[in-house]
């Protein structure tokens, strides 16, 4: 244990020490080559600008966190439930993955104007268009890992007159946490994704409301400051779904 926590001490020492040493790269590139700043502000300005209104961005970061995490939520549960009934279904295995297929190759941002127009400009569009976009990995990991269950351990569970429910609650659930937490790694990411494509179409909060009118007013270094508190966001996000994951599955190989 005390070596894994050491070697995940390093790990994060050195990707600051990289972080860092790009930071300062492009610090050196702006003073040396002195492009508009317009066009690429450094590093420098975009931290002075976060330091100007911290309360500003903070704001509207825990607003998108907010329906990030809705998203996320309602998409981990009814991603669940779905994946639940098309391994038990074959009616709902064809008609929901049909049903998935389709909405998972529609562009998000031609659908998120619809969404303004059904549900108005608050979080309720923003919230939806999250839970379209982070449920198809859901939906397909925990199928796959509800189907990955060893047949001589169902079969074995039936001799023992083992029901459906008690297969599906003590075999299949624990045999597809781990896939479960592949599939939230990735929705996760996404949900914050629907989010800000939510906040560019509609509303007056979030920090895609802050890119957009930024980019309005052509200025860059708020919008390069509100994507920097967006990939704070969106790493914390991860890593936080990371961390449930040791919590819950230590006993996976993943995690040893």
């Amino acid at each position: 244990m005390a070596g894994r926590r050491a070697e995940a001490g390093q790990g994060i020492l050195a990707t600051l020490g990289v972080l860092a040493g790009l930071l300062l790269l492009w610090e050196a590139a702006v003073l040396v080559l002195a492009p508009p700043p317009i066009l690429l502000p450094a590093p420098s300005a975009i931290v002075a600008e976060l330091a100007d209104a911290p309360r500003y961005f903070l704001r509207h970061a825990a607003f998108t966190l907010w329906t990030t995490l809705a998203g996320f939520a309602l998409s981990v549960v009814l991603g669940v439930a779905l994946a639940v009934a098309i391994v038990a279904s074959r009616w709902a295995d064809r008609v929901v993955t049909t049903i998935l297929v389709v909405l998972n190759s529609l562009p998000k941002v031609a659908l998120a104007p619809l969404f303004v127009i059904w549900m108005g400009t608050g979080a309720e569009p923003k919230v939806a268009i999250a839970v379209m976009l982070a449920i198809f990995s859901i939906v397909a990991d925990v199928a796959l890992g509800l189907r990955s269950v060893d047949p001589e351990a169902i079969a074995l569970a039936r001799v023992h007159r083992a029901s459906a429910w008690r297969i599906l609650w003590k075999l299949r659930l624990p045999n597809a946490l781990p896939a479960l937490f592949v599939g939230m790694k990735v929705s996760v990411s996404f949900a914050l994704v629907g989010a800000i494509v939510g906040e560019f179409v509609g509303g007056s909060s979030g920090l895609g409301h802050v890119i957009l009118v930024a980019q309005g007013q052509f200025d860059t270094v708020r919008v390069f400051a509100a994507l920097v508190v967006l990939g704070v966001v969106g790493t914390l996000l991860f890593y936080a779904v990371e961390f449930a994951e040791r919590l819950a599955i230590p006993w996976h190989v993943s995690q040893r």
